[in-house]
């Protein structure tokens, strides 16, 4: 799998689902947008009337998150220029 940041590389599939060259982006909790962005994602899932298990799962997740950030704190994301892998 790609990561768009090179010191992300070490995160593995070890079931193999994802293939060598598939792109894939990594959403942290610490990074205070990622809710948003998966809120956006499962609203524009259940538009199209899509798995409706996938978007319940997400959701706790956003949920999960924000929890996170509150209790952690969070920040706007970053990417150090030595880390992008594209």
């Amino acid at each position: 799998m790609i990561h768009e940041r090179s010191d992300y590389m070490h995160i593995q599939d070890n079931t193999g689902k994802i293939g060598n060259d598939e792109p894939v982006f990594l959403l942290r909790a610490k990074d205070e947008l990622a809710p948003v962005v998966l809120q956006y994602w499962v609203d524009r899932l259940r538009l199209r009337e899509g798995n409706t298990i996938a978007a319940k799962a997400v959701q706790k997740h956003i949920d999960l998150m924000k929890k996170w950030q509150k209790e952690n704190g969070c920040k706007t994301p970053d990417t150090p220029a030595d880390t992008v892998s594209v």
